[in-house]
């Protein structure tokens, strides 16, 4: 049995909801970060030198790059024919991308760190993309 893809007309969006969503939205990866970043300490116990993991850097980051996730979102809203669409297929390759700073640490040892730390920095950035692909979408969609 082959299984076919129904294509429907993108939802309709209320931008007005990005007011709480946004904030919302970098909040969340703040938090989901934050707890992530406690879990690999405990459990990797990285190097004290192994700057990325240390609690500003981490969190910093997320507000920052979470925040300019918000914004490429609206502009997604404002100007593209199916922007959920498009924001997703961005965000997977921004997810992506993301990992090579991680991969490059783990094989430099860069900071005294190695594959354990890097796979919990792309833990972090899971989390993050799955936070921002789903959480803006799903506040400003219009239900009927």
């Amino acid at each position: 049995m082959v299984s076919r893809r129904v294509v429907s007309d993108p939802p309709e969006l209320s931008l007005d909801r990005l007011r709480w969503a946004g904030p919302l939205t970098v909040l969340l990866s703040t938090g989901g970060v934050s707890v992530l970043r406690e879990i690999a300490v405990v459990l990797v116990q990285p190097d004290a030198r192994y700057i990325p993991l240390l609690r500003p850097f981490p969190i910093f980051d997320t507000v920052v790059l979470s925040t300019a996730a918000v914004l490429v979102f609206a502009r997604f809203c404002r100007d593209n024919s199916n922007p959920i669409a498009d924001y997703r297929r961005l965000a997977v390759r921004i997810l992506l991308v993301s990992f090579v700073p991680d991969v490059l640490l783990a094989v430099t040892h860069a900071f005294g760190g190695g594959w354990p730390e890097a796979f919990c920095l792309m833990a972090m950035h899971v989390a993050v993309s799955a936070i921002c692909v789903t959480v803006l979408p799903a506040a400003v969609a219009v239900r009927e």
